[in-house]
């Protein structure tokens, strides 16, 4: 199956939290279509306590045979690029998945630990997409099956019910 990497950068923002007894959020905020002369978990701004971070590069694998879900979010109002990440702290959070596989990112949201978002996609991330659609893209048309008409007065060949005794499982002779 054909299958192309991309290597992104991902940032996230880490707010204050709203009241007194709330924790800092951390949200990935943004991906970059190339990877930084960062070190991962490296603050980039601080203002007026929302802070910016790059959390590192990760990669993105597209295959071929989800083409078909990756037209569904190019065509969408909105191309996105699902960020999955595990943690609040930026030192120790962790990348657990990015996609532009809108069903795949659905996926994760469904997990408790991880912080799933939706995030736009760049431009140079959407033409690399487009083009791997473009090459790799079949479509398969959709047959729908018709049932098959049953005639309720034909005789079927079924078994029976209850099997005669000569066709039921015995023990062996001298077995109790």
């Amino acid at each position: 199956m054909p299958q192309e990497v991309l290597h992104l950068g991902v940032l996230a923002m880490r707010r204050p939290p709203v009241t007194r007894w709330g924790q800092a959020q951390l949200r990935p905020s943004a991906v970059l279509p190339q990877v930084p002369a960062l070190a991962p978990r490296t603050l980039i701004t601080d203002e007026s306590g929302t802070e910016t971070w790059y959390l590192g590069a990760a990669e993105m694998v597209l295959f071929s045979g989800d083409t078909s879900h990756h037209m569904d979010n190019l065509n969408s109002g909105r191309p996105s690029v699902w960020v999955a990440l595990r943690g609040q702290d930026p030192a120790t959070a962790e990348l657990a998945c990015i996609t532009v596989d809108p069903y795949e990112g659905e996926g994760f949201a469904g997990d408790d630990d991880a912080t799933v978002e939706a995030v736009p996609m760049p431009a140079a991330i959407r033409d690399a997409l487009a083009a791997f659609v473009a090459r790799h893209h079949v479509d398969i048309p959709f047959k729908k099956r018709k049932r098959q008409p049953s005639d309720p007065n034909a005789l079927q060949a079924r078994a029976p019910r209850i099997l005669p005794p000569e066709q039921k499982w015995h023990k062996p002779e001298g077995q109790t």
